[in-house]
């Protein structure tokens, strides 16, 4: 394989349109602590990095996994099996997952020896629920349960964490604030999800779209939106965030195309567009959000 093409394939494992779930949290936690007094710049390298290679696990998890459990094939849709259709060995995938978990592992002791002791423990629950996620007797991810982990724990978790090693203290609007963001995460996973309905179904997976059915996955995208966007205005309303921040609703029309075309398609290879562009929503969202903070501060 050249050395191209083999750069392709490990690019296509690390999932790359996924690492904005990773990127996103940390950015918006360090923008609003930045915002309100708050930055350290080692820890905030450090933390962006130990969210990207949690990420990279997790998805190496996945794909290692899904290739044990037989869940993954050829004809497999979007950039999952690398292991079945490239030929990545499985022993190299599930080493390099650990070696990225024991790195962020490292990390994170510079992170707590800075900052708390107690940062370091609920990053090592994150670590669990990365790994628990694909792994175990009953992966989260076949239940309808992956979903509310991956929002919860890599949206208000990820940002309190990264606020609180940012500005020494934990306050409600970083709570209020991970919310969207904690929304938008699960909502990539649910479009996943929804894409796969039929294979995950084959798979013997319970997940939230099965157990809910297609129609009303639909909807709880849809709502998923409309909520982290409600959140936001209730920030601004409230005089928790600055009229700036409303500048994320320049990223709604982006929300709007992906639901439609899960109204309008079922064949996943159709679909797979529709679930990276429920990932440039959280992309641009972020990215305006992190503006508006910014902004807030410098005009």
């Amino acid at each position: 394989m050249a050395a191209r093409t083999r750069l392709g394939v490990w690019w296509r494992m690390l999932r790359p349109f996924t690492l904005v779930a990773s990127v996103a949290p940390v950015l918006g936690g360090t923008a609003l602590a930045y915002a309100e007094g708050g930055f350290h710049a080692g820890r905030f390298c450090a933390f962006l990095l130990a969210a990207i290679l949690i990420q990279s696990a997790t998805n190496m998890f996945n794909e290692y996994f899904d290739y044990v459990r037989g869940l993954d094939t050829r004809e497999h849709v979007g950039i999952a099996g690398t292991i079945v259709r490239d030929g990545v060995s499985p022993r190299l995938v599930i080493s390099l997952a650990w070696a990225f978990l024991g790195t962020a592992v490292a990390l994170g002791l510079y992170i707590a020896a800075t900052s708390s002791w107690w940062v370091f423990g609920v990053g090592l629950l994150c670590l669990g629920v990365a790994f628990l996620y694909s792994g175990g007797p009953l992966p989260l991810s076949s239940t309808p349960l992956g979903e509310l982990a991956a929002g919860l724990f890599m949206g208000p978790v990820m940002i309190v964490l990264i606020y609180y090693t940012q500005a020494l203290r934990v306050t409600a609007t970083a709570v209020w604030v991970a919310v969207p963001i904690g929304l938008m995460i699960g909502a990539i996973l649910l479009a996943n999800n929804i894409r796969d309905i039929e294979a995950d179904r084959a798979g013997g997976r319970h997940t939230l779209p099965i157990v809910l059915g297609r129609t009303a996955a639909v909807g709880v995208l849809a709502g998923a939106f409309v909520l982290a966007y409600g959140v936001t205005l209730g920030l601004v309303a409230a005089g928790r965030l600055s009229p700036w921040a409303l500048l994320v609703l320049l990223s709604l029309p982006s929300a709007v195309r992906p639901v439609r075309l899960f109204l309008r398609e079922r064949e996943p290879a159709r679909l797979h567009p529709a679930v990276k562009g429920v990932a440039q929503v959280l992309a641009r969202f972020g990215a305006l959000l992190v503006l508006g903070l910014l902004l807030s501060v410098w005009v």
